[in-house]
């Protein structure tokens, strides 16, 4: 029989896979001696075979029931009993946090009997009847699908009536009443009673938080983070511990290091007389751990010691979920804990410098994502600003946007190009949406570990929480702070590091660590306040981080770059060469008028004549960059768009033609643009990405490549003859045969060698081809035979393999495509593996047969891409090249790839 439930007694944090990562976590915590209640794990198969045939394993009832079974004899209770009731929570639990996005019952087993004897238990019959209206409203909620609002304004109404501002001041006979009304919501909106046996009402909140598994938002959340689905939730079945009892309960969340910034300390909110949802939920404005102490010091000595036992055991930062039941401490939950990209890359160096964790373990626990987010600018804090208040700082960044106070109106704006801050008093899952779609969070109520700090976090997006001086009022669309109305559409601007607001615009400015990556250590130190603590560990943190992973990469990494200022930032930021300098970007300006004089240009004479003009300014490029990059290689491309991209229009230049030809217009200009439309006319293409360019260009147009080859040789002369290294490359681009790359690397031959005779120089030019068309990859061991080395070209590779326009189809259905699954994330941002991924596999295998000592990189936008350098370490790429700003992401990258190994998976 297949086992479908584990005693949490029977894992461990090994097993995420199998009980998703809160029931692996419950396991480990109970192995190694924590207080945690009892309960057991129904496992991700079990919810996959639920996915596959609609209906759960036969098994699992029975498994189930016999689970429950030993968790009545263990602590001599049985479930929903009238006298002394076993109640239980019912959660969802995925391998990767997924936090707000699914579902969880708590309280499962209360019903108009058992309610009776919880009271007794308790000795508290308001609390009795408040645990089974929470029960009524999240089971009709997530069970019954029944519209969450009814219930909330149900109880707004009760308080309203009674006089109360808060839930706690309505008394039992309020709460009885609220019941009532609650059972009555639910026979009218599911035509059916609300469950009275609890064995029904348990078995049906496993099927919901299954089910919570596919829901619009999980979905949503699971592709931004690009999670498969295909791993389904497991069920956590827990006994209920309760943080309503009074004063001397309570619940908290807590972090062992702050999640924001990484520095060490307690941090975590805490709620006396309350459950995890209302921390969560951020209805109520939590205390500190501070507090706690105060409150409870023997209970918050004994969190201390757990807290300092785990971060131990899983050696990193950990977000606990815990519950205080008079004075009585339980481990409710701990995972490794979401965190800013500041805060990981200075907790992943603290924990290297207290001899926790490697190097190399502390490159795995940063990303080139979290990079790219520290490279952002801040507030400029030298402007003028406009302080509206000041809440807690959630997510740092800045983020400047349009005050929007609804997830459907954050979305809507955004499509339009607006950058939004969604305004909310608090957020809940249904807010993912207007989340994604905003530059900011803002909300009046909350702590760190509300539902908005905790998915604001995980995306990266700036948040400001529990900003209790605003007045927020979504009807109205606006908020009121200090007697200033701020209204939708007005500019606001959130510090996501000290928790400030502002009205207006705020300008900012560049990062210190971007200032460090351009400048060195000690210099960004130096310019530091001494007092600035964070920052100057951060930049330590990144820099130390960062060393090493140069260290430990196998992958170089070369620059995109065309001109001398791209060529001299790339170098600055640890480039080690250029591994694409387009030349087309050359001919842009003033110069397009040669090329234009090149294309027309209808004798020998003439076209040479233009060739000539060319020469000297192609050949003072090459210098200033083969300067730049002295010692490193620069691959350099010969041209390569269609020729009719540096002429005119062809509708525009027609117009202009005939509306002369109308008005009997003559003259040089005239006479010019007729010669230039026949022109455009005989080179126009119906679809030029796949016409005349590239190689084409260069057997089709005489001396045109010639013209380029000199160029290049010249200026590697230039910068022999001045006491340099140059190191050029020269590359073919779009050749799908071999005879193509024959043909240009005889003229190259003949070109290098005069120039070499005329200069008095060596000239040693390797000569190579990009690999970007599928018959090029598949051909690879005869493209070998010339090219010394390969690069793979993937942005075009792309198109040819998918049959895209890329122009024209990421707009068009791109979201569709994304929506239905046809890929989970577009194969422009990350490489297709299966197919791209396979046919560069194949032109490297194939290569390497031919000429074992082939270079091989790739020079598309993928060199950039975190996921795609993971895997062009793991098929052998020599090196990478992206644009200047993502060259730190790279060598980050590169260097995560090396330790972690793996990643050319092409399956």
């Amino acid at each position: 029989m297949d086992k479908y439930v584990y005693d949490f007694s029977e894992g461990n944090k090994d097993l995420k896979d199998l009980l998703g990562g809160k029931g692996a976590n419950l396991a480990e915590m109970t192995n190694i001696g924590l207080p945690v209640p009892p309960g057991f794990t129904i496992t991700t198969d079990a919810c996959r075979t639920y996915m596959r045939t609609g209906s759960l394993p036969p098994e699992q009832r029975v498994q189930v029931t016999m689970a429950l079974r030993r968790l009545e004899d263990a602590l001599g209770r049985l479930l929903g009993d009238a006298h002394d009731p076993l109640l239980v929570s019912v959660r969802s639990g995925a391998k990767f946090s997924m936090p707000g996005m699914m579902e969880t019952v708590l309280n499962v087993g209360l019903n108009d009997a058992s309610v009776h004897g919880l009271a007794e238990f308790a000795g508290d019959e308001r609390f009795a009847w408040d645990s089974y209206r929470r029960l009524i409203q999240m089971f009709g909620k997530t069970v019954l699908d029944i519209e969450g609002a009814l219930f909330s304004d149900a109880l707004d109404a009760k308080k309203r009536a009674a006089g109360v501002v808060a839930d706690t001041e309505l008394t039992a006979e309020h709460l009885t009443e609220l019941v009532d009304q609650f059972k009555s919501i639910v026979r009218a909106e599911s035509g059916r009673e609300f469950p009275q046996h609890p064995r029904e009402q348990l078995d049906l909140a496993i099927e919901a938080v299954f089910n919570s598994w596919n829901t619009e938002r999980a979905r949503l959340y699971r592709r931004r983070e690009r999670i498969s689905d295909d791993l389904g939730t497991a069920v956590n079945v827990v006994a209920m511990v309760f943080g309503n009892l009074g004063e001397d309960s309570g619940t908290g969340v807590c972090f062992t290091r702050d999640p924001a910034t990484g520095m060490v300390g307690d941090y975590g909110d805490y709620l006396p007389n309350a459950q995890g949802e209302d921390v969560v939920a951020g209805i109520r404005n939590t205390l500190s751990l501070a507090d706690f102490e105060v409150l409870d010091p023997a209970a918050y000595g004994e969190l201390r010691q757990a807290m300092r036992r785990l971060e131990n055991h899983y050696r990193d930062l950990c977000d606990i979920e815990f519950t205080v039941e008079r004075g009585k401490l339980w481990m409710l939950q701990t995972r490794v804990g979401k965190r800013t990209a500041a805060a990981a890359f200075r907790i992943a160096n603290q924990l290297v410098d207290e001899h926790l964790i490697t190097k190399d373990e502390a490159l795995e626990r940063v990303t080139g994502e979290q990079l790219t987010k520290l490279m952002f600018p801040q507030f400029d804090p030298r402007a003028e600003r406009v302080l509206l208040a000041t809440g807690m700082a959630a997510s740092p960044g800045a983020a400047v946007g349009a005050a929007v106070f609804s997830s459907a109106t954050a979305q809507e704006w955004r499509s339009r190009g607006e950058r939004v801050i969604l305004v909310r008093r608090e957020t809940n899952p249904d807010d993912l949406g207007g989340m994604i779609a905003s530059v900011g969070v803002l909300t009046s109520r909350g702590g760190k570990t509300s539902h908005a700090a905790v998915v604001a976090r995980g995306m990266g997006t700036t948040c400001v929480v529990g900003a209790e001086d605003l007045d927020v009022d979504v009807v109205e669309r606006r908020f009121t702070v200090g007697g200033r109305v701020v209204n939708e559409g007005d500019t606001i601007a959130i510090d996501g590091s000290t928790g400030q607001i502002f009205l207006g615009d705020v300008p900012v400015v560049a990062s210190p660590v971007v200032r460090y990556l351009d400048d060195d250590l000690e210099t960004v130190l130096a310019e530091l306040p001494v007092d600035d603590i964070d920052t100057r560990e951060l930049v330590v943190a990144v820099d130390t981080i960062l060393q090493h992973a140069d260290v430990a990469r196998t992958l170089g990494v070369h620059a995109n770059a065309d001109t001398v200022d791209d060529a001299r930032r790339a170098r600055s930021l640890g480039g080690e060469g250029i591994g694409l300098c387009r030349t087309e970007h050359m001919f842009l300006g003033e110069r397009r008028l040669m090329i234009e004089r090149l294309i027309l240009a209808d004798d020998d004479e003439g076209r040479q004549a233009a060739l000539d003009a060319l020469l000297p300014l192609q050949r003072e490029d090459f210098i200033g960059i083969l300067a730049e990059m002295d010692g490193l290689p620069v691959t350099i491309r010969l041209i390569d768009p269609p020729l009719h991209e540096f002429l005119p229009d062809l509708t525009e230049l027609s117009v202009r033609v005939a509306l002369a030809a109308e008005r009997g217009e003559t003259g040089e200009t005239v006479e010019r643009d007729k010669t230039v439309l026949d022109a455009v006319e005989r080179m126009h293409e119906a679809n030029p990405m796949l016409g005349l360019r590239g190689v084409r260009l260069g057997i089709v147009i005489p001396g045109l490549f010639a013209l380029q080859m000199r160029a290049i040789a010249e200026a590697q002369a230039a910068r022999i003859h001045a006491g340099g290294n140059p190191r050029a490359e020269i590359m073919i681009p779009l050749a799908a045969s071999v005879m193509e790359l024959h043909l240009v690397k005889d003229e190259a031959t003949r070109v290098l060698a005069d120039v070499a005779r005329e200069q008095g120089v060596e000239l040693d030019i390797p000569f190579g081809a990009m690999i970007e068309l599928p018959r090029a990859a598949l051909t690879a061991d005869r493209m070998a035979e010339v090219a010394e080395f390969f690069s793979f070209g993937t942005n075009d590779l792309t198109q040819t393999t998918w049959g895209f326009s890329r122009d024209d189809v990421e707009g068009a259905f791109f979201h569709e495509y994304t929506e239905h699954g046809v890929f989970g994330v577009s194969p422009f941002e990350s490489v297709d593996r299966q197919g791209v991924g396979r046919l560069m596999r194949i032109a490297i295998e194939e290569g390497r047969a031919t000429r074992p000592d082939i270079k091989l990189g790739v020079c598309g936008e993928h060199g950039g891409d975190p996921e795609s350098i993971h895997f062009f370490n793991g098929i052998g790429l020599n090196y990478v090249s992206c644009s200047p700003f993502r060259i730190p992401v790279a060598r980050l990258e590169a260097g995560r790839a090396a330790v972690t190994k793996g990643g050319g998976d092409t399956r």
